[in-house]
């Protein structure tokens, strides 16, 4: 928690003493829009979570049981600890990051650069440092995830699409699925002699594909649905004068 409230002084910093502008530009106003926004992002992020999940078991010939020793508690900490890792990352790249490298380089470049930075954040985060061929599918899904995101903010002038997705998807991986560094959550996986999980070329097409879903959802509903209807700022209006 003392990070984020560190992260969140200095990107006040940052838009207060480089370009000048206040830290709403962020995207928090106004209220209703935002939470609307956030909770459509959010369904998605859950369905498609879910979707995607729910594939890979039947292709797996996965099988589940209720967690027995699953309570309150479990879930509480599970749940914050999803909040506080999302909220970090989205503050870190779709943040005051994101605004600046918009001011200083235009949108497209902006979006772009911003993305590869999480890519690359990712490398570290994974621990597949040395792996190649890990580190550049890791790359590639979490650069397109977030080329999507940092479109959002550009797009809608607010970080709300893209926290809310992010806390969707990693909700029900982590706290349903039990994919995460939480260990057993909800839902534990069984294995034995009907799990058969892909591997090779079947198992990269899947991986891929499962990875595009979100993004391409989200992408669609960003462009065609979603305008800019946050304050005039600088780098809000360049946003909106620019299509990417």
């Amino acid at each position: 928690m003392l990070g984020m409230i560190v992260l969140v002084l200095i990107s006040w910093f940052l838009l207060r003493f480089t370009i000048r502008e206040p830290l709403a530009i962020l995207g928090y106003r106004p209220a209703g829009l935002r939470l609307q926004q956030f909770a459509i992002a959010l369904l998605l992020g859950i369905l498609v979570s879910s979707a995607v999940h729910w594939t890979e078991s039947l292709v797996t010939l996965s099988t589940w049981r209720v967690n027995p020793g699953y309570s309150w508690a479990d879930f509480g900490a599970a749940s914050w600890w999803n909040f506080k890792s999302v909220w970090f990352e989205e503050l870190l790249f779709r943040g005051a990051l994101l605004v600046l490298l918009i001011h200083w380089l235009g949108v497209r470049w902006g979006v772009v650069l911003s993305s590869v930075v999480f890519g690359v954040y990712h490398w570290f985060s994974g621990g597949v440092i040395g792996n190649i061929p890990v580190m550049i599918i890791l790359f590639s899904t979490t650069f397109i995830m977030g080329l999507v995101w940092a479109y959002a903010y550009a797009k809608s002038g607010s970080m709300a699409i893209a926290v809310g997705s992010h806390l969707g998807w990693n909700g029900v991986s982590s706290i349903l699925f039990s994919d995460g560094p939480n260990g057993e959550q909800l839902l534990v996986q069984v294995t034995g002699i009907s799990y058969m999980p892909l591997a090779g070329l079947p198992s990269l097409i899947f991986f891929i594909a499962s990875n595009a879903a979100l993004p391409l959802i989200l992408f669609f509903w960003i462009k065609y649905n979603i305008a800019m209807q946050s304050e005039p700022s600088q780098v809000n209006r360049q946003s909106v004068e620019t299509d990417i």
